[in-house]
């Protein structure tokens, strides 16, 4: 068995289908499908919103009878265990299928290599590793979270021609232009969570919506790290918070003392009457946070700054993914400094790409996991 000339192609049209419902399919991940005979695709499919039905039992009912024979090219392998739908292996060989192409072997204990098996012990020709890179990079904050019980990091900062991330008193200031911003957008669209520092949060007001027009409702959950629980009650975050969930994350408490008790008290109820989640997290250790949004079910985390917070997370070892924006103008005296640039990339980070929006570039790093 081995690779056919035509497996790269459809297998990188079956992953841009999988990234089609990234941070829609719950703890499920976002896969594609595709039923292909004499180079013609018969069906296809992506996990759906909430994360059923999967790819395969949607691609195999748009093929009909006409996947008898056929090829399916599947990002992550084929699920073999009967949970709240019967196993997707088991769907390809009622359907007669000849052969299943596989990106990605699936590193849950319950699947790894099972759905492999599966098939073959039907008399399927199995191949797997098609474009296992870029296949990986579409299910990263799957395997993440599968492999380390932990969301997949990406920190976006957007950096001024000399090296800055905004300037000091100035709040909210703009460094790149529109193509660049509707890309962060879409970054927000495709992530479960979406991170900033009460700093940010307090200087910005930000929002932390999904603001393209008809993706709304692609919001990712929107965090805050609130040590002292500061986010004001009038904040965008706040008055948004019962339409677009958003979590204060405060620092565990030190030994009780009235005064400062009732008062953190008393933040915490007037947070919680707001409709604000308050969790309590070591803020100084990220990867305490990372543990509690990975168990419940948080794949893929966004971290929007600000600077200290953006420090934390490289310090401690949690980036996995850095896009750098920059924009081309100075922001000059005043400025605060970017906590990474172009030139002092952490040497654990590979340079995969660069990409033009407008009068920006973004240059994307990568860490393997």
């Amino acid at each position: 068995m081995a690779a056919r000339p035509e497996d790269e192609r459809f297998m990188a049209e079956a992953i841009r289908l999988s990234r089609r419902h990234l941070g829609l399919t719950s703890t499920n991940p976002s896969v594609g499908c595709l039923i292909v005979k004499d180079d013609v695709v018969l069906g296809s499919g992506v996990t759906a919103v909430g994360g059923r039905p999967h790819a395969e039992p949607q691609a195999l009912a748009e093929a009909g009878e006409g996947a008898r024979g056929a090829t399916a090219y599947v990002t992550l392998e084929p699920c073999s265990h009967y949970g709240k739908t019967p196993p997707c292996a088991e769907a390809l060989i009622a359907y007669g299928v000849a052969r299943v192409v596989i990106s990605v072997t699936d590193p849950d204990q319950r699947v790894s290599g099972r759905g492999i098996a599966m098939l073959r012990d039907a008399g399927i020709e199995v191949d797997t590793g098609i474009l296992e890179t870029e296949g990986r990079r579409s299910l990263a904050g799957y395997l993440m979270r599968q492999t380390r019980n932990r969301p997949y990091v990406t920190l976006k900062l957007a950096v001024s021609a000399d090296g800055m991330i905004g300037k000091t008193g100035e709040g909210q200031i703009r460094i790149t232009g529109d193509a660049s911003r509707a890309q962060v957008q879409m970054l927000r669209a495709e992530s479960d969570a979406i991170l900033v520092g009460i700093g940010t949060a307090i200087a910005d007001d930000p929002e932390l919506t999904c603001r393209l027009p008809g993706l709304e409702d692609r919001s990712p959950l929107r965090i805050v790290i609130d040590e002292d629980l500061q986010l004001p009650l009038g904040s965008k975050l706040v008055r948004t918070a019962r339409q677009y969930p958003v979590i204060a994350v405060a620092g565990h408490q030190p030994p009780f003392d009235e005064n400062t008790d009732n008062a953190f008290l008393g933040r915490r109820a007037a947070l919680d009457a707001a409709g604000v989640e308050v969790l309590q997290s070591n803020s100084a250790e990220p990867g305490e946070l990372l543990e509690a949004l990975g168990t419940r079910g948080i794949s893929s985390l966004l971290v929007e700054g600000g600077a200290k917070t953006a420090r934390r997370f490289l310090d401690t070892g949690m980036v996995d993914r850095i896009l750098l924006f920059q924009g081309p103008a100075d922001i000059g005296e005043g400025g605060i400094e970017s906590p990474v640039l172009k030139s002092n990339i952490p040497p654990s980070f590979t340079h995969i790409g660069e990409s033009r929006f407008g009068d920006d570039r973004c240059d994307e790093f990568e860490r393997g996991f």
